[in-house]
């Protein structure tokens, strides 16, 4: 017994000394946004599992079916694939994870109030973002995580938290993603040393790191969905962005919830809600993005730029929207010459 409180107090020491470390790591370097968001560098993106290349080589539309899949379906049982971008911190082995139904669960605050909690648990897969919690806020956003994406700039609030985020008993799997300088595996990546760190001290925990080669993916895919060169404009991709790809190579069918369609901070009647649920006297939503949208000097997020993608792509693959409830229009043009590259 003596030795198991002994043990206790020695890995809550060691998480308390490496998130004091971390606060200090980011207070002398910078760290990236948060929230819907999280902060960038460098990304690229390939989804679904190259449903880009696939159609646009060959110019017809998409089938309606999750990246990554092969023209055979996933029987019941059969083990989920390796999925190359995803390593473990541990054993720098790739990911292997697939989930028929998917429940991805914003940060916004239209979440307040939603009593959406109970069906988003009856999903098979809850993939949530950031430090975004679930304790006080169950009967809205439910209390399942099956996957959290995190930003590099989010792992001291993760560690701070780790009595709830860092929950071993629930098997989640923990997905960062940061820029290459934090990321290397060479001894000088803080943020990935940090993460190995992490998981010696506590070994139970699938902690993930997104590759280099598949940030670059991750920027490739904005500018090709976008006609926007992520470094150019000084955009950081959000975490919402890693999120929503990383989900539609995990996930057969998504459901989103709490994130508006991108003309919704047009309507000068749009109701005020906090940008995080979990903050409610934060930043009004609609006012973030705006300004992040706007914003032209230093970085910034393109919030709505990104859910314009997001709607587009929810009009080839199985993405649904809730709380708003909202689908996109159908548009009249000629689906032989779409090119969606994912």
């Amino acid at each position: 017994m003596k030795t198991l409180v002994r043990h206790g107090l020695a890995v809550s020491l060691a998480l308390t000394t490496m998130c004091t470390s971390l606060l200090l790591m980011y207070g002398s370097i910078g760290g990236g946004g948060g929230g819907g968001g999280g902060g960038g560098g460098g990304q690229k993106g390939q989804s679904q599992q190259q449903v880009a290349a696939a159609v646009a080589a060959s110019a017809k539309p998409p089938s309606p079916r999750p990246a990554g899949s092969s023209d055979q379906r996933r029987l019941p049982g059969l083990p989920a694939r390796p999925l190359e971008g995803y390593i473990s911190v541990l054993d720098h082995k790739p990911l292997k994870m697939h989930c028929t139904s998917c429940a991805l669960v914003s940060s916004s605050g239209h979440l307040l109030r939603s009593q959406q909690g109970s069906k988003i648990d009856q999903t098979e897969c809850v993939i949530r973002m950031n430090d975004a919690p679930t304790r006080g806020f169950g009967k809205d956003v439910g209390n399942k995580t099956s996957l959290r994406v995190i930003a590099h700039s989010s792992i001291q609030r993760i560690l701070r938290n780790r009595n709830e985020l860092l929950n071993m008993s629930q098997g989640t799997v923990f997905i960062f993603w940061g820029p290459t300088i934090y990321m290397r595996r060479d001894g000088k990546g803080l943020v990935y040393n940090n993460l190995q760190l992490i998981n010696q001290i506590l070994p139970q925990l699938k902690v993930y790191m997104i590759s280099r080669h598949k940030m670059l993916q991750f920027d490739d895919l904005f500018k090709r969905e976008t006609g926007k060169d992520r470094k150019i404009s000084n955009t950081w991709l959000s975490t919402g962005w890693f999120t929503m790809s990383i989900a539609l190579e995990l996930c057969d069918r998504i459901d989103v919830y709490g994130m508006v369609p991108p003309d919704f901070c047009r309507d000068p009647n749009h109701p005020s809600v906090p940008y995080h649920y979990y903050e409610p006297l934060g930043p009004d939503e609609c006012t973030m993005y705006i300004s992040h949208e706007r914003g032209r000097k230093g970085s910034h997020h393109r919030f709505i730029t990104e859910k314009r993608v997001f709607e587009n792509w929810a009009r080839t693959f199985n993405i649904n929207f809730f709380q708003p409830d909202w689908k996109p229009e159908s548009l009249t043009i000629n689906h032989a010459k779409i090119k969606l590259v994912f």
